[in-house]
């Protein structure tokens, strides 16, 4: 485990993660669904009883996708939380993402190849601030507060994006954007 994904993770969140091992992963929605689109509620004390009952779950659904990263709407929840794990399945390093937001960004920008569960296939290079200062709440209702770059940085920007009902795509051109579109919906059509 990375001394960075040491600081962020607690052992509520690695506790929830282990049980997706005996969960039913969750269906993932795929775009267009318009649940992708809907801007989250923030979650609110009485919601945390539903949240820990369905996160191994959602945990279970990210982990045989397998991805890095998945946000409430992608299951179609409309509430503001999100998990994101960039551990190996040997080391997992799994964080739980309850109300969270960039409080802070560098000018600094960074390209890096992105990809989504509700996108599947679909890949393409997106520019972001190359560090963030997030802060978010624990599943226990702790006040977290960190600072990330690299691939987690990118990772949690994708996963709040989500949460305001924007997918990676939005940050491409137009064309860029519809050529993708076009082709997931062509890709999900010939699986039927």
């Amino acid at each position: 485990m990375t001394n960075a994904a040491q600081s962020l993770i607690t052992q509520t969140d690695a506790a929830i993660a282990a049980a997706a091992v005996d969960a039913a992963p969750m269906p993932i929605l795929i775009a267009p669904h318009a649940v992708l689109r809907r801007k989250t509620r923030e979650v609110r004390p009485e919601d945390m009883a539903e949240i820990r009952r369905i996160l191994p779950s959602m945990f279970s659904a990210m982990y045989e996708a397998p991805g890095i990263g998945l946000a409430a709407p992608q299951v179609g929840l409309g509430l503001r939380f999100a998990l994101v794990d960039l551990g190996e399945k040997e080391a997992r390093e799994p964080i739980i993402m309850i109300n969270p937001e960039v409080i802070a960004e560098s000018e600094t920008l960074a390209a890096r190849e992105e990809g989504c569960l509700s996108l599947p296939n679909q890949y393409a290079e997106v520019t972001r601030p190359e560090k963030v200062r997030v802060q978010w709440r624990s599943v226990d209702g702790e006040l977290i507060e960190r600072e990330v770059d690299d691939l987690m940085a990118t990772c949690m920007q994708h996963e709040i994006d989500h949460l305001e009902g924007v997918l990676f795509v939005d940050h491409l051109s137009t064309l860029r954007r519809n050529m993708i579109l076009r082709r997931l919906a062509k890709e999900q059509k010939q699986k039927r």
